[in-house]
């Protein structure tokens, strides 16, 4: 049995992984923001749900971060896998409390500094997992950082591609300094869920008409995460660019003078 811990797991993909995780006969920890939906998510497991917790937590923000960290390791001294599934989609020029925009504090940022809090209890657990998801970034994607980690004026089509790919920096890095670890990332694919609650109200609206004709279903976003939390059979880093398809993978060969840099910065802005 093991226990993993999914941020966002109280809605969205996030929610059908940690069911799936349960059918599986593991435990879940689940972490998100609105406790309405995480009390539901809990009941809605049945039988299941004493081997479920979850964390009201503000993951936006380095002292939310903190306190989810701190919260987290006082009931768990090990973790056999983080899945980051938390995220959020919006175009608008706004800031977190920490002056960062929240695309980039929330799509990237706290997932390395999560992490970096809980390695404590991932390298308690040996092949310990860390697999967060992103839109579709393959490794290849040309990405300028010259605007890291300010974005300022956040510009959506601008910015989105690098913020996204600090994910796979942060997995090569995990992966070296960490060999006990596996590290990945994975395309969620096109699913209408509550990341779009952000979004312009058009994007909302074509999203509720088309979503039948070319978004994928929550199930088969979720199916790559739950193998890549479980699954022994994968080398890190790795990407799986196809929702569904856990067959399908790509290894994450970065630049490492990047990765360094982007890794640095991280430090900086979160002290660990």
């Amino acid at each position: 049995m093991r226990t993993i811990l999914v941020s966002g797991g109280n809605s969205g993909i996030g929610l059908r992984a940690a069911r799936e995780l349960l059918d599986r006969g593991h435990c879940v920890v689940l972490l998100g923001r609105d406790r309405r939906k995480g009390e539901a998510a809990l009941a809605s497991f049945g039988d299941a749900a004493g081997r479920a917790s979850f964390h009201s937590v503000e993951l936006s923000t380095h002292d939310g971060v903190r306190d989810a960290a701190r919260r987290v390791l006082a009931e768990h001294d090990r973790l056999d896998a983080v899945l980051h599934s938390t995220g959020v989609l919006t175009f608008k020029e706004l800031r977190t409390a920490d002056g960062l925009h929240p695309f980039f504090s929330v799509n990237y940022l706290s997932r390395y500094h999560l992490t970096q809090l809980l390695l404590p209890a991932l390298r308690r657990a040996g092949q310990a997992r860390v697999v967060m998801m992103t839109a579709s970034v393959p490794p290849s994607t040309p990405a300028e950082y010259d605007r890291f980690p300010a974005f300022e004026p956040f510009d959506f089509r601008h910015d989105r591609e690098p913020i996204q790919l600090a994910n796979h920096h942060y997995a090569a890095h995990l992966t070296r300094g960490e060999p006990q670890l596996r590290a990945g990332v994975v395309n969620a694919g096109a699913v209408r869920t509550d990341i779009l609650r952000m979004s312009p109200w058009y994007v909302r609206a074509t999203a509720k008409v088309v979503g039948p004709l070319f978004f994928d279903s929550v199930e088969k976003s979720a199916h790559n995460v739950v193998e890549a939390c479980l699954r022994e059979d994968w080398a890190a880093p790795m990407y799986w660019p196809k929702p569904g398809d856990f067959e399908q993978r790509l290894p994450i060969d970065l630049d490492t003078s990047t990765t360094r840099r982007l890794l640095d910065v991280s430090r900086n802005l979160t002290g660990v």
